[in-house]
């Protein structure tokens, strides 16, 4: 599958008018990727409705919390045409996956989805290093979108854990996607 690895890549997922941080599950064995999403959210209301979901490779750290805690603008997204559907990639993209997607079971709470692949573009050619602040808002958004909903203060201790990875190895964007993140979390 190229651009995934065995494990949960994170990917900015956008499904129509919509992008929202997601991971996509890949396994030894496993026929296809799978996702896990919240019901209710509009990345799960719209896999629903229209079958379709685009993975999206980004460099650019702070559109991991921009997503995760507000809409995208119809401006940040350009139409593809793959096969029998008009999906949507991002604009700022460095590279795609284009998949249908298929709820395979839900809970109460989620659906679980498999992921068929039907395209993928290789937008830059340029290689662009990844420092451990990077990754810390990653995962420093992860924790804050559980927070936000619980307060929980287990959550709490490992945003600023996090945060305090991005103040010491972070470069400008990522100190900006902290400062969000911050924000967001009422810090």
């Amino acid at each position: 599958m190229g651009l995934l690895s065995e494990g949960i890549t994170e990917i900015i997922a956008v499904t129509k008018d919509n992008a929202a941080p997601i991971g996509i599950i890949s396994k030894s064995g496993q026929t296809t990727p799978k996702m896990i999403l919240f019901k209710g959210s509009k990345t799960a209301e719209n896999v629903k409705k229209y079958g379709w979901v685009t993975a999206n490779f980004v460099s650019d750290c702070y559109l991991y919390p921009q997503y995760a805690f507000s809409d995208a603008e119809i401006s940040d997204l350009r139409e593809v045409a793959v096969g029998r559907h008009k999906m949507q990639i991002l604009n700022s993209a460095d590279a795609w996956m284009a998949f249908e997607a298929k709820i395979l079971n839900e809970t109460e709470n989620t659906y679980f989805v498999s992921l068929e692949p039907v395209a993928s573009e290789y937008i830059r050619d340029d290689l662009r290093p990844v420092n451990r602040g990077f990754n810390s808002i990653i995962d420093a958004t992860v924790y804050a979108t559980r927070y936000v909903l619980t307060h929980d203060k287990a959550q709490l201790d490992l945003i600023n854990y996090h945060l305090g990875i991005v103040k010491k190895c972070g470069g400008s964007r990522e100190l900006e996607s902290a400062a969000l993140i911050e924000r967001v979390c009422g810090l």
